[in-house]
């Protein structure tokens, strides 16, 4: 009986500490978000965040892009070729590029790359004490580091996935022309005519979401590291997990949303 007690009061600890945190997070972004329409606006962190998220960022996104266009394909084609339904495979392609692979793909290769360094550099401020110097020289530091940070997260995402769609999409292009002897006239035939404006907008709709939760994450958790070195390393870490699940999370919950019917 005391088992079942201990685990029961366990699970209820971990679900407040989740509710705590979320609700936490939710206050963090909505005061980020509130200095966006308040002077100063700092245009040089902004754009240089742009930079560093979209410009830095292409060629792990296209090399991920192009490869997995091309698993996608030769996959598809080992599966079809039994029902003799080759044709399909242009339409799967650019279906599963535009809706799922470009969004997700592209979101995972800048959590992972743009999450942990927003998550490094803000708790290296923290710890050395370099955000309460921000506030001693009365500059709100969640309006100079964050609050630009967002904005750039939302913005620099969808045109890195536009980048991910094209070259996915070149990806399975090549493996179904080059190794699997289609004709290059009707897989294009066949990627046009399966290509849906509501897909891609979809798809960058899913990546200016993910690039505000990535942006979010490494900035929430760098900006309340604790502990030194140590506590740096655990909140780049717990930021890159924590953008990856909500990564997919709301992945689903938006897929849900407009395919669903």
């Amino acid at each position: 009986m005391n088992g079942v007690l201990d685990f029961v009061a366990g699970l209820g600890r971990t679900v407040l500490d989740i509710v705590r945190t979320a609700g936490r997070v939710a206050l963090f972004a909505a005061v980020a978000l509130s200095h966006m329409v308040r002077p100063p606006f700092y245009w040089r962190t902004l754009w240089g965040t742009l930079v560093e998220i979209g410009y830095f960022s292409l060629p792990v996104v296209a090399l991920t892009a192009l490869f997995s266009g091309g698993v996608i394909a030769l996959q598809s084609y080992t599966g079809f070729a039994q029902y003799h339904a080759q044709n399909a495979i242009a339409g799967i392609v650019i279906l599963a590029v535009t809706r799922e692979l470009g969004p997700v793909l592209a979101g995972l290769m800048v959590a992972g790359r743009v999450g942990a360094a927003m998550s490094a550099e803000i708790g290296t401020m923290r710890v050395t004490d370099q955000i309460d110097a921000l506030s001693t020289l009365s500059t709100n530091p969640i309006k100079y580091l964050v609050t630009p940070r967002l904005v750039a997260g939302t913005l620099a995402l969808p045109f890195l996935v536009l980048v991910a769609d094209i070259l996915g999409v070149l990806g399975g292009f090549t493996v179904c022309v080059m190794k699997l002897d289609f004709s290059a006239s009707a897989y294009i035939a066949a990627t046009l005519a399966s290509l849906k404006v509501m897909d891609v907008t979809v798809g960058l709709v899913k990546a200016a979401i993910f690039g505000f939760l990535i942006a979010l994450m490494g900035c929430y958790h760098g900006y309340h590291s604790r502990g030194g070195a140590e506590g740096v390393g655990a909140a780049t870490t717990a930021a890159v997990v924590a953008a990856s699940i909500l990564l997919l999370t709301f992945d689903y919950l938006l897929t849900d949303v407009f395919f669903s019917q």
